[in-house]
């Protein structure tokens, strides 16, 4: 496949109508009848999602995190497919893991000292490209690292507003988080 005549009309497109380059995704998840699962709506597909075993899930799903290091694994592979793909790097494999170190006593509550949420996040590229040059391997892994979204995202974490709707009143009430 040809990535550059694929996002060729694409970025033309973008250049004359910049506006037509934003874009907004959309995630909706519903209480299920268990408060530790879900429904996660992402417009394409229909996921159930649960709490964590460590926290009191069935440990037979995806839980949160999961779905996290999930999009980030995912978007970096299909970054580094692209991007080879576009520099004409003549690859065999590419493959993308990724874990995350969180202490669960954070989010149950159990320490203040012990911060909710990931603490360390590792991604591990298994390039095989034999025929690749020393310097198309670097320019690969500089323009996959800044062109994956999730990774710039966590990287560079945007300004996210909760609204609570429904929660205190008929009246919406937004709280801005940093």
């Amino acid at each position: 496949m040809d990535i550059r005549s694929l996002q060729r009309p694409l970025k033309d497109k973008y250049r004359q109508e910049p506006a037509d380059s934003r874009i907004t995704l959309t995630a909706h998840a519903n209480q299920t009848e268990a408060p530790i699962a879900c429904s996660l709506d992402l417009g394409r597909a229909i996921y159930k999602a649960q709490a964590h075993q460590g926290v009191g899930g069935a440990g037979t799903g995806a839980c949160s995190g999961d779905l996290l290091l999930g999009a980030l694994a995912a978007c970096a592979q299909i970054t580094c497919q692209m991007v080879a793909g576009a520099m004409g790097i003549p690859t065999e494999a590419i493959e993308v893991s990724v874990e995350g170190d969180l202490d669960l006593q954070g989010t149950l509550g159990m320490s203040k000292e012990v911060p909710v949420g990931f603490e360390r996040i590792r991604i591990k590229f298994d390039i095989r490209a034999p025929l690749a040059t020393e310097e198309q391997l670097s320019a690969l892994e500089k323009k996959t690292e800044q062109y994956c979204v999730v990774m710039q995202t966590l990287l560079h974490p945007p300004r996210i507003e909760n609204q609570w709707i429904g929660a205190r009143s008929k009246d919406a009430r937004a709280t801005r988080g940093d």
